[in-house]
């Protein structure tokens, strides 16, 4: 039977050989603070239309709730670092700019592969039971990273590490083994506000606080219905997520590079022009987006970005497009291409 330190010493490198770039430990109670800013968030109405967040908040507030049983949280983290500028296709309006997580395979699959791969090794190595999360649960991953020492939550409220900047992945793997813990990480933003001033609704009250009704990502991926005309013409041309905060971190100098080449940009997702964009039918939606994490927010939400950000583009030639879908079945798209076309004209 091994030690708890060997055991964890061999967890650690079976992580790394599956490509996940670092791997902590702490204890699912080790995030006292969740609770009163989780509802000072949701007190607030920062969550806008995820409800979810609220009726769930018991869980996400205290990971110890979740799953009593558990003893040891391991946090891991799996680089999904750029091989391009992902800012740079902002000064090409007539172009979609899709986030990096989302220019080719659903990241939920992939990751929970090689977590339900550790697990299943900790279990013949170790014994005991495990639960795998990836993004799908009420589990408090930035903070539970942080208490294991994967990094800490950055102004921007997304987890940065001084070893692999902020472009990565969470995933965690509960378990009824007592394992050593790691120290949780101190914060090293010191006095730089670059992630801040990159924002370009304005979304962070504060330092620290993120109010999702403004963040680009919230609204042209978990909004449903309409956005704020005040808030379109701030799009620009993002049509799904956002990464100009994730993009701002000095610390991405020491970013690693992504392990798995299905992270790699699609090329007809790097810079895809928004005219062909915006006549997707549902079926065409679908063949295009088959297994990406755009596939879940449907045809409709998705060609509502692109209106809004053929409105945007300022180019007239676009005018044809947006006028033949001011009658579409769906009223948020038919909405959206009328505010486009009276941009246009």
């Amino acid at each position: 039977m091994k030690s708890g330190s060997d055991l964890k010493a061999k967890l650690v490198e079976q992580a790394l050989s599956e490509g996940f770039v670092s791997c902590r430990i702490c204890h699912p109670w080790d995030v006292p603070q969740v609770p009163a800013r989780l509802d000072a968030f949701l007190q607030a109405g920062y969550h806008g239309q995820m409800g979810w967040m609220a009726e769930r908040s018991h869980w996400r507030g205290d990971p110890s709730v979740l799953w009593p049983d558990a003893r040891s949280v391991i946090m891991l983290a799996e680089s999904y670092k750029p091989e391009h500028n992902p800012i740079e296709i902002l000064q090409h309006p007539q172009l979609g700019a899709i986030s990096v997580y989302a220019q080719n395979k659903d990241y939920h699959d992939l990751v929970k592969k090689r977590l339900k791969r550790l697990a299943r090794w900790l279990i013949a190595e170790g014994g005991g039971e495990v639960k795998v999360f990836v993004d799908t649960a009420p589990v408090p991953e930035k903070a539970l990273g942080q208490a294991a020492g994967l990094g800490w939550q950055g102004k921007h409220t997304n987890l940065v590490s001084q070893d692999w900047g902020n472009w990565a992945f969470l995933g965690s793997v509960f378990t009824t083994l007592d394992l050593p813990v790691d120290g949780a990480e101190v914060d090293h933003c010191g006095s730089c506000r670059a992630c801040l001033t990159a924002c370009p609704t304005d979304a962070f009250p504060a330092p620290y606080q993120l109010d999702a009704r403004r963040c680009i990502s919230y609204l042209t991926i978990e909004h449903n219905g309409p956005v704020a005309e005040e808030l379109r013409s701030l799009l620009g041309n993002r049509i799904y997520g956002c990464d100009d905060c994730l993009a701002a971190c000095p610390w991405n100098k020491f970013a690693v590079a992504a392990s798995d080449l299905r992270y790699a940009a699609r090329e007809e997702l790097k810079a895809p022009a928004l005219a062909e964009l915006a006549m997707l039918d549902d079926t065409a939606f679908r063949a295009m987006f088959s297994g990406s994490p755009i596939k879940r927010i449907g045809r409709d939400r998705f060609v509502r970005n692109v209106l809004y950000a053929i409105g945007n583009a300022a180019e007239l030639a676009l005018l044809p497009v947006v006028q033949e879908l001011t009658g579409d079945p769906d009223p948020t798209v038919a909405d959206a291409a009328r505010w486009a076309a009276s941009r246009l004209s």
